[in-house]
Formats: C-alpha cells, sequence, structure tokens
C-alpha cells in the first residue's frame, strides 16, 4: 500500500486536482529570474497553508469545527419533533405514564455508557441516525459520484437492484440492521462505530462526494472496513466479510478499501479530541431524539468499582496535591480541602 506513490496520486481525482494546480504554480514561478524576485520567492511551506486552512473546518480532523451530522439533524427539527412525539406516544401506551428518572439521596442512577467505553447497541443506533440524517439532507445540487460506491456498478447480492434504487431515502431502521449485522458478525466494539463516522464523515469532506440511497450501503462497509483495522488489534479480514455479505468477492473489498484509504488521503488519524467531540455530540442527537441511553440505579457491585478507581486516582496525585500545600495561610481567607470517604449502605 506504501510502495505504490504513483498509482495514488493519478487515482484520487482530489489528488489529481491539487498535484495538477501546485504544478502550474512552480512552473510560472520558476520562469522568473532570482533578481526579478528580489528574495520573495514563496516558500513551499506557505503554499501548504491553504490545506492547513481547510483542515481547521474538517470536524473528522480538527476538534473545534462543528460535526456535519448534529448540523444536518438541526435542519430537520419539525419532522424530528414529530417523531419524538411519536415515540413518546408508544411509551405511554406500552408503559404507561412517561416517567423520567432523577436520582435521589437513596438511589443514583447511572447509564452505562461513557467515552472511554461507550454502549454498543445504542451507539449504533445513534450512527445510523447521524446516517440517516446525512442521506436526508444531503446537498440538492449533488456532489461528485465515484462508480466504487455505486450499488448498481457493484452490488452487495446477487438480487436484481431495482431500476430506481437510487431514488428512495432508507428508513432508519434499514440502516441500522445493516450496520448491526455487521458489527455483531465481525464482533466489532462501540467505539469502532464511532471511528466509523468520523472516517465517513472525513470521505465526504474529502473526496466532495454526498451519501445518497444508491451509495451508502458501499460507503458505510468502506468506513466500517477501515474502521476496524485501524483500531481493533486483531482486525477481521477482508476475506472475513465476504463470509457476513456471501455474494461479495475478495478482490471487490479490495478495491473497496484501496480507494477508501486515496480518497482520504490515506489520513486514518483520529486525534482523541476529535473522539470525544463525536461521542458528545453523538449522545446530544440522541437525547433531541427520545434514543436516551437507559438509567440504571447504582449497584453496590458498582459503587465499589467507582469508588477503587477513586481511591487509585487519589493515591496518584496525593504527592502532587501534599506539594501544592502552602504551610502557612492567612486567618482571613482560611480555607481547606477536607477529604470525606462515602458512605454506601
Amino acid at each position: 500500500m506504501g510502495s505504490t506513490t504513483s498509482c495514488c496520486v493519478s487515482a484520487s481525482p482530489k489528488l489529481r486536482r491539487n498535484a495538477h494546480s501546485r504544478l502550474e504554480s512552480y512552473h510560472q514561478e520558476s520562469e522568473l529570474s532570482r533578481e526579478e524576485t528580489g528574495g520573495y520567492l514563496q516558500h513551499i511551506s506557505d503554499r501548504e497553508n491553504v490545506d492547513e486552512l481547510n483542515m481547521e473546518y474538517n470536524p473528522s480532523d480538527h476538534p473545534r469545527a462543528s460535526t456535519i451530522f448534529l448540523s444536518k439533524s438541526h435542519n430537520d427539527e419539525v419532522p424530528s419533533r414529530n417523531v419524538r412525539e411519536k415515540r413518546k406516544s408508544l411509551f405511554i401506551n406500552n408503559h404507561g405514564t412517561a416517567r423520567r428518572k432523577y436520582s435521589s439521596c437513596s438511589t443514583i442512577f447511572l447509564d452505562d455508557n461513557t467515552v472511554s467505553q461507550p454502549n454498543l447497541k445504542y451507539t449504533i443506533k445513534c450512527v445510523a441516525l447521524a446516517i440517516y440524517y446525512h442521506i436526508k439532507n444531503r446537498d440538492t445540487d449533488g456532489g461528485m459520484l465515484l462508480d466504487i460506491f455505486d450499488e448498481k456498478l457493484h452490488p452487495l447480492s446477487k438480487s436484481e437492484v431495482p431500476l430506481d434504487y437510487d431514488q428512495h431515502d432508507p428508513e432508519q431502521k434499514q440502516i441500522y440492521r445493516f450496520v448491526r449485522t455487521l458489527f455483531s458478525a465481525a464482533q466489532l466494539t462501540a467505539e469502532c462505530a464511532i471511528v466509523t463516522l468520523v472516517y465517513l464523515e472525513r470521505l465526504l469532506t474529502y473526496a466532495e462526494i454526498d451519501i445518497c440511497p444508491g451509495n451508502w450501503k458501499r460507503i458505510v462497509l468502506g468506513a466500517i472496513l477501515l474502521a476496524s483495522k485501524v483500531w481493533d488489534d486483531q482486525a477481521v479480514w477482508n476475506v472475513d466479510y465476504c463470509q457476513i455479505l456471501k455474494d461479495i468477492t475478495v478482490e471487490d473489498m479490495n478495491e473497496l478499501e484501496r480507494q477508501f484509504l486515496e480518497l482520504l488521503q490515506f489520513n486514518i488519524n483520529v486525534p482523541s479530541s476529535v473522539y470525544a467531540k463525536y461521542y458528545f455530540d453523538l449522545r446530544s442527537l440522541s437525547e433531541s431524539n427520545n434514543l436516551s441511553f437507559p438509567l440504571e440505579p447504582l449497584s453496590r457491585d458498582k459503587a465499589q468499582k467507582l469508588e477503587a478507581i477513586s481511591r487509585l486516582c487519589d493515591n496518584k496525585y496525593k504527592d502532587v496535591r501534599r506539594a501544592a500545600r502552602k504551610r502557612s495561610a492567612s486567618m482571613d481567607n482560611l480555607c481547606g480541602i477536607r477529604w470525606v470517604p462515602a458512605i454506601l449502605s
């Protein structure tokens, strides 16, 4: 993959555009003599600043840029409000009065979902919902279409693809079943689902394409394939996906992975700040669509585990606090930190 540099530049449309434009600027500057330039020859690092500025507005690279799926979900507030009311009415009919759980002195409610250990089921639901908003609120003018993602040219099954396969938007349940099947069969983790969404939005930004009904399955498949290899220590091989999707060939999977990497410009790095941003934006998306993570009362075993983790961190930073503690203090502003152990009944 790293030894064939020339084929990567010629195969990627975005790379070909960038390389061509920089070559033109280089020839124009090379025609000037050193006296005519007067020492003001543009440095190569200055020409790279254009890509760095664009990277600041790319949510998959910069932690301060807002995610695309969250902004697209805000464009659909009236339909999403109807969906929330429908889900709320279904919950009331099945469970009675809708009640929200609140913590008290005797009971503490926590969800089984953290940034380091997300809940697999609800993370996949949120990722499927984010992909749904990407497809539904895509740009009307359309972006560049690539044949490698076209389901008509590269079908995932031997069944005949309908003529209007690219006209009807898939439902959220259909996207969720597709992603859940791949994650269950390949035994992937919830963190891999978040990285999948990062690669998906990075692809849409770098390649300047839109995800639509005719290409969403192969785009999601390529993002899952790449995320599983980057995140998991024991990655799933391409031939294993051929066991999940019976009608796809290994050559097709290899070509999908190769072109996906080229369109990403081989940028598979996901900083921890970007990962955390996507995690919390997915939580915000779930709360706005009544997909909140289930709350469970804090049990004695979980409380003991949390207390053990807290004690470990307390011992780790005890020396730091001791060094920062002052030997004397003014009586006017006398205050001290008291560490009181929690009593769990």
